[in-house]
């Protein structure tokens, strides 16, 4: 009596069709699911950073923080009290960017400060 064909389920071939060679770029299949080389366990990644440890905590002198508010401050009453007419001559650009420049000078000292 003879077997009906059936699909062979490892070549997955069609019914009355014979064993096909490999294309080109495609692997043949040796049955190993695992990489060669033992076992290996991967940490699975959360997907939230996490900073490094730090090694030492930097601090800061004291006079930085006194540096950027006294900048700060100071460069923003220069430029009202140009605008006020306060200062000597009249409104003028250079005391606005020396106010500006002195603003900026302060942000600057902000971001070394620890």
């Amino acid at each position: 009596m003879a077997r009906p064909e059936r699909n062979n389920p490892k070549t997955k071939e069609p019914p009355g069709k014979g064993a096909r060679k490999p294309g080109p770029g495609s692997r043949p299949t040796t049955g190993r699911v695992t990489p060669k080389g033992g076992h290996q366990v991967t940490p699975t990644l959360s997907g939230r950073y996490t900073p490094p440890i730090p090694r030492e905590v930097k601090v800061s002198p004291k006079w930085v923080p006194v540096l950027m508010f006294v900048l700060l401050i100071v460069g923003m009453l220069v430029i009202i009290t140009n605008y006020l007419e306060v200062l000597p001559g009249d409104a003028k650009n250079t005391y606005l960017f020396l106010g500006l420049g002195m603003i900026t000078a302060g942000f600057i000292t902000a971001t070394k400060y620890r």
